[in-house]
């Protein structure tokens, strides 16, 4: 595909540029709905002039409605933009980044996202469609066994995943560790089951607090509920994560005042597993909680980290350092554009 691409855009450049502006302004009107032309104008950098010109011939073509309160796609136009979205990464270049990518923070796969989830929500409901084909090419047939992480990305990722992933496959999700302490909706035994539910297949939770004492540790464990989703934890062959910015996700989970200050001291940027790292991957705090670390990640042949915008770049180049190699990073255009720049400075 990528040699047809090439020879198109050798022989007709101008044809190219035309089809990447009229996906662009569908993608962002998709992004954003409704959105005006001069909000449309900001975002692409194009003057309204011509971004006039590109809605008028989208709207005579059907792709798109407008309103007093702005333009929206229509059902053919959604359905043209997702025929679109493989190709028209090849031509801009983002098969090319993902390999510069993946040489940079030394791991196997990187895939990304057009666009830059900070500014545009609906960005995270494509990375999400990006885990369900990596998780169709990834798992075996059989029984597979999936921990998963909580937090809003793996949420999103959640509403992502079809029945068609269990297709010839038994799969069951579990929480990767003990999580009690965040919002209902985002806690790991939340995003398991709504997995479960999604794919039609089963799951385990995992009812442990967020941080434990040592004294509270030992007789946790012992717990025949604790432990037999401990023992499917140790089974797994796959795991779905984000990566957090370090004082944010300490906020999130209410740590002490004192805690946090530490955590701006040792220049913590970045937090996975509940472990809080600093820009070289040196673990600077670590949460005492119960299930996956970070060390297990190395024997799990299916490793896949999901984290995106501009604002968690340090974080992921952070967290990279401690991955294991096998690790598949998906992620979008804000995020990578910027770890990019920062590997060539």
């Amino acid at each position: 595909m990528r040699d047809e691409l090439s020879a198109i855009e050798a022989v007709a450049p101008d044809f190219v540029e035309i089809i990447k502006k009229r996906y662009q302004v569908l993608q962002h009107i998709d992004w954003a709905a409704p959105v005006g032309r001069r909000t449309l104008a900001l975002q692409l950098q194009m003057s309204e002039r011509v971004i006039r010109t590109e809605t008028d011939f989208l709207k005579a073509q059907g792709l798109l409605n407008s309103s007093k309160s702005g333009m929206v796609l229509t059902v053919k136009g959604s359905e043209t933009l997702e025929q679109l979205r493989q190709v028209m990464d090849q031509f801009l270049g983002l098969r090319q980044t993902e390999r510069e990518l993946s040489r940079v923070l030394g791991i196997e796969h990187c895939l990304i996202v057009s666009g830059n989830s900070d500014e545009q929500p609906k960005v995270l409901t494509e990375m999400g469609k990006f885990v369900n084909s990596t998780l169709q090419l990834l798992l075996p047939q059989g029984q597979s066994v999936v921990a998963v992480m909580g937090g809003t990305t793996m949420a999103k990722a959640a509403q992502e995943l079809p029945t068609d992933l269990s297709k010839e496959r038994n799969l069951i999700f579990v929480p990767a560790r003990g999580g009690i302490g965040e919002s209902v909706d985002i806690q790991a035994n939340a995003v398991c089951a709504e997995m479960a539910k999604r794919t039609g297949g089963k799951h385990r939770a995992l009812y442990v607090p967020e941080q434990v004492s040592e004294k509270t540790y030992a007789p946790l464990l012992e717990e025949p509920s604790v432990q037999e989703v401990l023992q499917l934890i140790e089974r797994s062959r796959g795991v779905l994560h984000s990566i957090g910015e370090a004082v944010t996700m300490a906020e999130r989970r209410d740590m002490s005042a004192d805690t946090i200050a530490m955590l701006k001291e040792r220049r913590a940027v970045g937090e996975a597993f509940g472990y809080f790292f600093n820009e070289h991957g040196e673990v600077v705090y670590k949460i005492p909680r119960i299930g996956l670390q970070i060390r297990d990640l190395l024997k799990i042949p299916c490793v896949l980290a999901v984290a995106g915008g501009q604002s968690k770049a340090m974080a992921i180049k952070a967290y990279m350092h401690l991955a294991p190699k096998q690790t598949w990073l998906i992620t979008d255009e804000g995020a990578a554009n910027m770890i990019l720049q920062g590997a060539t400075l």
